[in-house]
Formats: structure tokens, C-alpha cells, sequence
């Protein structure tokens, strides 16, 4: 059983909270931070719940002083962060035309300007106890973009370059280790309640309307059908804190192993026209059933 410490960004719902009770059952000191104060105590219902104990901080990914603090606390109680996991972010869904400036500017804060303002918080203390892990949660979607989903994806694929190029840095240092995790679809809140679809999305008057909604009529048909769950999640982070030699990216779910595995071997023209062109084929026959073909 370890004592380590591990500090895990957005744990108030879906992905973060099963991650943080889940490290916590296997002996990690977790620090499991919510956005607003008010999670907290959903959190510690749910800890108890599951026989754990955990901390629950405030810590805002576009508030560098929450940042701070957040890691302070945990520098100050455990004299060292061993790791952080950058679970915390927020999704847009919406073709490009009709998002707002300031809908993809929130994005990018969020997913990837507090991803690296937390990274950048805890990296001196790591270095200076010579051993720790940073854990950031991609997706597939950081390496395979969708359909209505470009900004969101465009994160994604932003925390991806970042990663990586943490990982190389980190590398000539003795046990310091970047990781990215890349769930494929998993079923959490954040298909119902915190499902962040554009106000631009939602307008009829939009030429991708039809077409939008028709994705996300297939998208909700993939969730439901979806065997990959936020425990397979937290399992994959537990095995990136834990081996001697944690690789530099794990897949979570097997279709998304699939996919990317098929973006890698087939030739670009291939892939696009099997893996995209029968998707695009099934959102036009849908938008046109809605339109009665006038779109």
C-alpha cells in the first residue's frame, strides 16, 4: 500500500471522482479537487460510500491562484507531490460556424492553459524530491478528430503535443515520468448534464443543424453501446503510477485502440474513406430525412 501523494483535477464528477476513489482504495494520500466549493461535499458522500478517505481542495483551472494554493497544501501536508493527474476540463460540442470566440477561448483555458499551469505548479517540487509522475487524461479524440466536435478535439490534440513533449523533458531526470492517458467513449456525466454544446448548436436557423443533430444522435447510439467505463480509467492511471516503467501513452477501450491502431497502418486516403466516410454518409441520410432533402 502506498503513501504517496496525488493531486487529480476535476474530481467532482465523472472520470476525476472515480479515479480519486479509486487510488484512494489502493493507498494513495489523494487530493481530489473540485471547481466550485459546493462539489465538495458530493465528494466526501461518495468517499464514504466507498469506505475512503480523501482531501477535497478548490482548485479552478483558469485561477492560477486556486492553483497554487491547491499545491501548496499539498507540498505543506505531504512534504511532496508525487503525482498530478490533469483530468479536469470542459467540452464544446458544435460544428465551427457556430461557436463563439469566447465558447473556444473558455476550451482552451480550461483544457489546455490550466492543464499547464497546474504541470508547471507542481514540476519544481518533483524535481527537487527526484521522483514523480505526471498523468494527463487526452482521448481518442486527441489523436482522431470527429465530426462537431473541433474545438473540443483541438484541445485534445494540443494536450497531446504538450505530453509528449513533457515526456521527453522530464526523461534525462531520474524516476520523473509524463503520461497520457486516451479514453475511447465512456458513458459519465458529461453526455447528460455537463454535455456543453455550443448555443449555436442549438439554432435551427444554422446550416449544420440537421447534420448536427444526426451526430449526435449516432454519438448517444455509441455511448449506450459503449463497455468502457470510468473504472477502466482510474485502473489505467493506477497502472501508470505504479509501474517501474510507465510507457508514454495507454489506450483505454478497445475501439479506440482500434481506431488508432487503423489511423497508423492504413494509408491516409484509406482510413479517411473507411473510418470518416461512412460516418458523413449516415448524418447526411439522416439530416436529408429530416429536411425532406433540402438540406
Amino acid at each position: 500500500m502506498s503513501a504517496d501523494s496525488v493531486l487529480i483535477t476535476g474530481s467532482g464528477t465523472g472520470l476525476g471522482l472515480e479515479s480519486a476513489l479509486y487510488l484512494a482504495e489502493r493507498g494513495f494520500r489523494v487530493y481530489a479537487t473540485v471547481r466550485r466549493a459546493e462539489q465538495q461535499s458530493d465528494v466526501l458522500a461518495a468517499a464514504a460510500e466507498r469506505g475512503v478517505e480523501l482531501r477535497v481542495l478548490r482548485l479552478d483551472l483558469c485561477d492560477r491562484a486556486s492553483i497554487d494554493v491547491a499545491v501548496d497544501t499539498v507540498v505543506q501536508e505531504c512534504g511532496t507531490v508525487f503525482a498530478l493527474v490533469n483530468n479536469g476540463g470542459i467540452g464544446l460540442r458544435g460544428c465551427m460556424e457556430d461557436v463563439t470566440d469566447q465558447e473556444i477561448r473558455a476550451v482552451f483555458e480550461a483544457n489546455v492553459f490550466g492543464t499547464m499551469a497546474v504541470t508547471q505548479a507542481v514540476l519544481p517540487n518533483m524535481r527537487a524530491a527526484g521522483r514523480g509522475r505526471v498523468v494527463t487524461i487526452t482521448s481518442v479524440g486527441g489523436r482522431i478528430s470527429t465530426f462537431g466536435l473541433g474545438v473540443y478535439c483541438a484541445s485534445k490534440f494540443a494536450q497531446e503535443g504538450f505530453g509528449e513533449a513533457l515526456a521527453l523533458e522530464l526523461a534525462p531526470f531520474h524516476d520523473l515520468h509524463a503520461v497520457m492517458v486516451e479514453p475511447g467513449i465512456i458513458k459519465t456525466e458529461r453526455w447528460d448534464e455537463h454535455r456543453g454544446t455550443a448555443a449555436g448548436a442549438r439554432d435551427p436557423a444554422s446550416p449544420y443543424f440537421e447534420l448536427f443533430r444526426a451526430s449526435e444522435e449516432i454519438a448517444d447510439r455509441y455511448v449506450e453501446r459503449s463497455r468502457t467505463t470510468p473504472r477502466d480509467v482510474a485502473e489505467t492511471i493506477h497502472e501508470a503510477l505504479t509501474a517501474s516503467r510507465p510507457r508514454m501513452r495507454y489506450v483505454v477501450g478497445r475501439p479506440a485502440a482500434a481506431a488508432i491502431a487503423l489511423r497508423r497502418y492504413l494509408p491516409s486516403g484509406v482510413f479517411e474513406r473507411v473510418y470518416f466516410g461512412p460516418f458523413i454518409k449516415q448524418i447526411r441520410t439522416r439530416a436529408a430525412a429530416a429536411t425532406g432533402g433540402t438540406r
